[in-house]
């Protein structure tokens, strides 16, 4: 049994993808992986095939000799550059309190400039910079006035992290069909100019009644817990903590990909905050 993308492949499904992939050397890689979800039922909690997961498992089994692929048909296109407009540039500073503010609005990003506009802003001001967010994801501007005062994305829950693990109280199995009721805060931005008493916290408590019924809407599945990860070199995180957001433990520093037993990226505070009061017999059931 061997494992790849948070799911394991008995030597006999090996054996499957090799003669799929035998049968008809004129597939793309792409063509492969959503013929390999349908032989294998790997499929999103939405229905949806796990295409994307499976061309990622796949390139890994082929780099580690368990299958051979057939060669890309073009290169992947470059990765385009995020240049900084004026669209993005520091406002006026915001100091007021946030009870003195007017009415603050959330905006999920729907439309394709909004898309290019919430990357802007996250690669431009954001200490990790833009990068995809994995799997089922919503973003949000925050805006007063007309004017954007804060970005969040929300994506996939990590797939193991003892603290929430433990938490919880779920068992392996449970984990794994569950794991889709957990949505990971993976970025929340507050602009640099923008310094507002109880901003942040405001807007956590706003987006944890308005998440579970959009990502449902989204994605038929309505989120039961978020979590998030705190850089603790860099932030306290007061905010989730005045928002009834619980501190369960650190990271371990390994990463996704880290070797074990040993620290790859700095380790971090997790942050949990239950949506319903049945979260837990949500998760182990």
């Amino acid at each position: 049994m061997t494992r790849y993308c948070g799911r394991n492949f008995s030597e006999q499904e090996l054996e499957q993808m090799r003669k799929l992939i035998a049968e008809d050397a004129g597939c793309t890689r792409a063509e492969l992986s959503r013929l390999t979800c349908r032989m294998l039922d790997w499929y999103k909690p939405d229905g949806g095939l796990k295409d994307m997961s499976c061309r990622v498992a796949m390139l890994r089994m082929a780099e580690d000799g368990l299958i051979a692929l057939p060669p890309p048909r073009r290169k992947p296109p470059p990765r385009q550059k995020l240049n900084f407009t004026e669209q993005t540039d520091p406002q006026p500073a915001i100091l007021l309190p946030v009870h003195e503010l007017a009415a603050i609005q959330l905006c999920p990003v729907i439309t394709r400039d909004h898309s290019r506009l919430w990357n802007e802003y996250i690669h431009r001001y954001h200490y990790l910079g833009h990068k995809p967010l994995p799997g089922a994801q919503l973003r949000y501007f925050v805006i007063l006035d007309e004017q954007i005062i804060a970005a969040l994305g929300f994506s996939a829950a990590a797939w193991q992290t003892a603290p929430r693990d433990q938490f919880i109280g779920w068992s392996h199995e449970q984990r794994q069909k569950n794991l889709p009721l957990v949505v990971n805060n993976a970025r929340f931005l507050i602009m640099p100019w923008v310094k507002s008493k109880n901003l942040a916290s405001t807007i956590l408590s706003m987006i944890a009644r308005r998440l579970p019924t959009q990502w449902e809407e989204r994605y038929g599945i309505r989120p039961v817990l978020l979590e998030t990860f705190v850089d603790t070199e860099r932030f306290a995180g007061t905010c989730y903590k005045a928002a009834n957001w619980i501190y369960v433990g650190k990271t371990k520093g390994r990463g996704k990909l880290g070797p074990a037993g040993k620290q790859s990226v700095p380790i971090k505070d997790l942050w949990l905050y239950p949506l319903c009061r049945q979260f837990r017999s949500h998760l182990t059931r």
